[in-house]
């Protein structure tokens, strides 16, 4: 198990809905891949995408996990995501209760560790 604060990361990516993200979210925590999904929104994003400005309402998902589970967290969220280039941004942890990142690292399934 993870017992230092750098060993966690929080996973950032968005959703066009909030059944959508739900439905990410579940899929993260019930595969053991993160602790704990907070679904943010609706939030909006603008950004450019094949040469136009986007302006939408989005659904932000704060994956909090550990961060040597990454790729797996990536690969997840590329399986199920309905966008063409999902947002997946994976940021490290440098600080943090101890308490929390106690639970966060007993909250992960046991078939997720490693």
């Amino acid at each position: 198990m993870a017992d230092r604060p750098q060993d966690y990361a929080v996973v950032l990516s968005s959703a066009a809905t909030r059944e959508q993200a739900t439905m990410l979210a579940r899929a993260l925590v019930e595969r053991g891949l993160a602790a704990c999904v907070s679904v943010v929104g609706p939030v909006r994003s603008v950004y450019r995408w094949k040469g136009s400005i986007a302006d939408e309402e989005e659904h932000l998902l704060l994956v909090k996990s550990r961060e040597d589970l990454g790729e797996r967290i990536v690969a997840t969220l590329r399986e199920l995501h309905s966008y063409e280039l999902p947002e997946i941004l994976v940021l490290p942890v440098r600080g943090g209760d101890p308490d929390y990142l106690a639970w966060l690292g007993a909250s992960l399934a046991p078939e997720a560790e490693g």
